[in-house]
């Protein structure tokens, strides 16, 4: 129990310290996302100075990145400091929310 509690520990840490180094990035940022849920994979190519993320216009903070993407009618919220992706879609039945999970690379 211990030993997977300081794996965690140390996982956190170097995830905090590559998302600490993508704060003050310029130019395009990948971020590679999971879905702790379903496991799926996918990278968000974000461009810093354009403030594009994946081609969608978006609104580049000190701390939170969103953009809208129209195709699949969802909203985005990216945490920069956590890289805790939020996503929220409209649907006939009132929508839904998903909370995936982000690290920055290059």
């Amino acid at each position: 129990m211990r030993v997977c509690r300081q794996a965690a520990v140390a996982v956190l840490m170097l995830t905090t310290t590559a998302q600490a180094a993508q704060l003050s990035a310029t130019g395009p940022v990948i971020y590679h996302c999971t879905n702790p849920a379903s496991g799926a994979n996918w990278d968000i190519s974000i461009d810093m100075d354009r403030h594009v993320a994946d081609s969608y216009p978006a609104r580049i903070g000190a701390r939170q990145i969103t953009w809208r993407d129209a195709s699949d009618a969802g909203n985005y919220d990216l945490d920069r400091a956590t890289g805790r992706l939020t996503v929220v879609r409209a649907s006939s039945t009132g929508g839904y929310t998903i909370f995936d999970a982000c690290v920055a690379g290059r």
